[in-house]
């Protein structure tokens, strides 16, 4: 990896402030995160040029931006808002979703995706979308992300919202996964968070190709998560899970401040990161 790659700054885990739509529990829970106002917050960051100075402003380089298809427990962005937000604007890196409720031909679905709309990578939801990351009907998607060459980001772990069941988040089904298409790059949003930090951090270890993303972990609790941090900072990638997590910068910060390598965090914060999105 070259020193210019490592050092840049990659956001992995970012939504539109707006969606089609929330479900009112989670407008409420947003509406607790800003406090100054949340419907100004979202007019004003509706506009890609607006959300790219708020890039600038907190340093980050680089940041994908989810689409979300999660009818029954939080709301729907749709493939086609994340991919006009993104249009012609280069730092911005778009993922589409695909729930597997949605579509009978998900491999077919997600070359058309990537090949014809322009998607970089594809976020999975299973958590709130009630499917197992192993059942044999996502094995199509997965083989068309490999050939692909692109990543798929899957929430792990907990949720706050009404509906979401966190059997379907235990990274443990990422087993099967990675060692089925060992060339995939997979990365577990949220590092399990809750119940599965250590089977988490375990799996990034065994597999070359499964990775760890901490969006939505304070960093101060980063190494009493994970004991053995530190070791494993060439698999894990930063991700803030904004508009969730206001502060970009600050959360960077606080990362390059841990007992870790000045190598290491730049590995976290920007380089993981590039390496798997081919920047």
């Amino acid at each position: 990896m070259s020193e210019k790659t490592r050092k840049l700054r990659i956001d992995f885990h970012v939504h539109l402030s707006q969606y089609t739509y929330h479900k009112p529990w989670v407008t409420e829970w947003m509406s607790r995160q800003h406090p100054e106002g949340y419907e100004a917050f979202i007019r004003r960051y509706s506009d890609p040029g607006a959300f790219e100075e708020l890039l600038s402003a907190e340093g980050v380089d680089y940041a994908c931006i989810l689409a979300e298809l999660s009818y029954v427990t939080t709301g729907v962005c749709t493939n086609k808002q994340v991919r006009e937000f993104c249009a012609g604007r280069k730092r911005l890196i778009p993922f589409c979703d695909l729930n597997p409720h949605l579509y009978t031909d998900l491999g077919a679905e997600l070359h058309r995706k990537v090949e014809t709309e322009g998607f970089r990578g594809i976020k999975l939801y299973p958590t709130y979308q009630h499917y197992y990351l192993n059942d044999t009907r996502m094995y199509p998607l997965y083989r068309a992300a490999e050939d692909l060459g692109i990543p798929v980001l899957i929430h792990t772990g907990s949720s706050v919202f009404t509906g979401s069941r966190m059997k379907y988040g235990d990274p443990l089904h990422l087993d099967d996964v990675a060692g089925d298409f060992p060339s995939l790059n997979l990365v577990m949003a949220h590092a399990g968070r809750g119940f599965w930090y250590d089977r988490a951090f375990f799996l990034s270890k065994l597999h070359a190709n499964l990775y760890m993303e901490i969006s939505g972990l304070p960093p101060a609790k980063l190494t009493t998560y994970f004991p053995e941090f530190s070791r494993n900072t060439d698999k894990i990638i930063f991700g803030s899970d904004w508009p969730a997590v206001p502060s970009l910068s600050g959360n960077m910060k606080a990362i390059g401040e841990l007992p870790i390598s000045k190598e290491g965090a730049d590995n976290i914060l920007g380089g993981n990161a590039a390496r798997i999105l081919g920047l």
